[in-house]
């Protein structure tokens, strides 16, 4: 080893010994703070969403703002750990796209708890089986996921945060070339997001919808070697099945958005975002009457999507995201116009937008 090599080495074991004293010395602060705050909450997530937005505008690399996000997440999630395990369930079983937006938001000194439907992550939160719940709710290339939608409307649960997760679709199976595929298993989701690629290159390729990924890739173990499925990377890896295909989305930039689910009401952390769900007095008009509180107290929305109300043939109602907090003067001054013109309004809940 060159004396110039071994001075490099000594001066990072000389840092990793000042990393883990520093560490542990946040660890134990953390763990004061948690004694001595008067609630029983553990996660503050406004709390985190300025320390990472900290980090990231304080950082001069080399290291990229996404390393930086990810391992301040990890610090934290085992710092949380020390005063309480929080258990999030999540859309599973286990090497689904939702168990990987629960390690990115939460780091993995956390319980995850795979669900069997959208449905059950809800009632597992309502219930107190978790602290909190990660829920897919629409996707860059297929749109809105209908039940999650339905099902903000109708729980008393709160949205905590968001995850924006990139998804990059791989093809797997037992068979050793595309020629020997017959059947595709996958997520009506992830088939969407391939079609482009599907009816390209496995044009007469039979499309199975099951209802995760995971499921798929179990499917095509069980079945001979000419079944396939579509799911992660990591997936593939968790399973044991070999990639024929790697990043078959059709749109590069393909992401899914997922909502955290809980009882808490989060407070500002300087950059947030609020979601909303409403409906219109059927007139000519009503829906620019919704959109002009926001207008008029410049607020600017980032999302509208209607869906059957289910209260009547053709009636809908409307989910909103708004720019800020609604407890910041000029978003509360167009929530109180709002309800003034909408027929209904319920506020889902105020979060830090994600980074």
């Amino acid at each position: 080893m060159s004396e110039e090599l071994k001075k490099y080495r000594d001066r990072i074991d000389s840092i990793d010994e000042d990393l883990l004293k520093l560490l542990n010395q946040r660890a134990a602060l953390a763990s004061q703070i948690g004694h001595l705050k008067s609630e029983n909450t553990v996660l503050r997530p406004e709390r985190e969403a300025q320390i990472l937005q900290r980090m990231v505008s304080n950082n001069s690399g080399p290291l990229p703002n996404q390393s930086i996000t990810q391992l301040f997440t990890e610090i934290m999630s085992h710092c949380r750990a020390l005063e309480t395990q929080l258990c999030v369930a999540y859309l599973g079983p286990s090497g689904t796209f939702s168990q990987e937006a629960v390690e990115k938001r939460f780091g993995h000194a956390v319980l995850s708890k795979p669900c069997v439907s959208i449905d059950e992550v809800f009632q597992t939160v309502e219930s107190g089986k978790a602290h909190y719940g990660v829920v897919p709710v629409e996707n860059s290339t297929e749109g809105a996921i209908g039940r999650t939608l339905d099902l903000l409307l109708q729980s008393p649960l709160r949205v905590c945060g968001e995850v924006m997760l990139p998804v990059h679709q791989c093809l797997m199976s037992r068979a050793t070339d595309l020629s020997a595929i017959k059947r595709v298993f996958s997520h009506s989701q992830s088939l969407g997001q391939c079609q482009v690629w599907l009816n390209t290159n496995l044009p007469n390729v039979e499309r199975v919808p099951v209802g995760s990924n995971t499921k798929a890739i179990l499917l095509a173990l069980e079945q001979q070697a000419d079944s396939a499925a579509i799911a992660s990377a990591k997936a593939a890896k968790n399973y044991g099945i070999p990639l024929l295909a790697e990043n078959i989305e059709d749109d590069a930039r393909n992401t899914t958005r997922f909502l955290v689910i809980g009882n808490q009401e989060v407070a500002l952390s300087g950059k947030d975002k609020t979601s909303l769900v409403m409906s219109a007095p059927n007139r000519p008009g009503a829906v620019y009457d919704l959109l002009a509180p926001l207008a008029k107290n410049g607020v600017s929305m980032t999302k509208l999507e209607s869906r059957p109300a289910r209260s009547g043939v053709w009636e809908y109602v409307f989910y909103m995201d708004i720019e800020g907090h609604q407890h910041e003067p000029k978003v509360a001054a167009a929530l109180v116009e709002l309800k003034q013109v909408a027929a209904f309004v319920k506020t889902l809940g105020s979060y830090p937008a994600t980074l």
